[in-house]
């Protein structure tokens, strides 16, 4: 087999980005997601469906950034606000998911970005800086605890002691993880860091970006070390990284090809090929092709 056949079956064939077209139904997607008390919910209704569940938090941060990523207008802004403020809690200063709930560090750091979005200049982030640097105590909490005090622009003093504390796991690489978690493993910690403000070293920033690269599948996206395919969440989480370190992963089209394959004939996105449009699916879309210029 010649050089030239070989590499064509096993690079991605190059994909055009979105349309203009295809941009205006996945908005119109995320747009009939919106109820009338300006939420979302997190995916459409099926004919089966006999409630219509109520709007969540999750939902709404994510449909209202990913309508602004794929250059749409959030519809009924005002009531988006107020729902997402409907949601925050004075006491703890923390959001729940609907309104009166109960909040957490997950639910805080999703609703901390939504405000970011939807009414910056009226959202005073510090009791939720209080709540996050408080009550963050797993990896992923304080993780997206990171995510949220980013989105607000302030960072609390205690996000040092929880880097020192994740940096004892490391590799002696400065990578994360073992085998094929170590794409994922490895992209989440170091976007956390670089959220932060945080820089790497030349030499762990060489193999941080290896790794990440070496994590790439054979459909083009980035997955969990237990699933044979890869999944939306995996892809963006590791393609963050590659953003904040300005690199890209080794296939770019692969990417693209990836996501194709993840939209759907309603406009949005599952969250793996195959799978029904939901919000974070095409959430997921929608920040990755901003990454790649889209």
């Amino acid at each position: 087999m010649c050089r030239a056949l070989a590499l064509a079956l096993v690079l991605p064939l190059p994909l055009a980005a979105q349309t203009g077209d295809e941009k205006k139904g996945t908005i119109q997607f995320l747009a009939s997601l919106q109820q009338p008390d300006g939420g979302f919910i997190a995916a459409t209704l099926t004919k089966e469906s006999t409630v219509v569940p109520a709007s969540s938090l999750r939902a709404t941060s994510a449909a209202v950034r990913a309508i602004r990523y794929f250059g749409g207008e959030v519809p009924n802004p005002d009531k988006a606000a107020a729902f997402v403020t409907s949601c925050y809690d004075r006491q703890t200063g923390g959001f729940a998911d609907q309104p009166k709930g109960t909040p957490d560090v997950t639910l805080t750091a999703i609703g901390m970005m939504a405000a970011a979005e939807l009414y910056p200049d009226r959202f005073d982030p510090a009791p939720s800086n209080r709540f996050l640097a408080n009550n963050a105590k797993s990896f992923e909490e304080r993780r997206l605890a990171v995510a949220g005090m980013e989105a607000a622009k302030v960072f609390v003093p205690v996000i040092k002691d929880w880097f020192a504390e994740i940096r004892r796991n490391a590799n002696p690489d400065g990578t994360y993880g073992k085998g094929d978690a170590q794409a994922r493993e490895t992209g989440g910690v170091v976007a956390m860091f670089l959220r932060a403000g945080e820089k790497l070293p030349d030499d762990q920033r060489r193999a941080v970006v290896a790794v990440l690269r070496a994590g790439q599948r054979s459909d083009g996206g980035f997955g969990k070390p237990a699933d044979k395919g890869s999944d939306g969440e995996t892809t963006y989480r590791v393609m963050r990284a590659f953003h904040l370190l300005k690199e890209k992963p080794k296939y770019v089209e692969g990417v693209r090809q990836f996501f194709a394959k993840c939209r759907n004939a309603d406009g949005g996105y599952g969250v793996a090929p195959g799978q029904p449009s939901t919000v974070s699916g095409t959430y997921y879309a929608a920040a990755v092709g901003r990454w790649l210029g889209e």
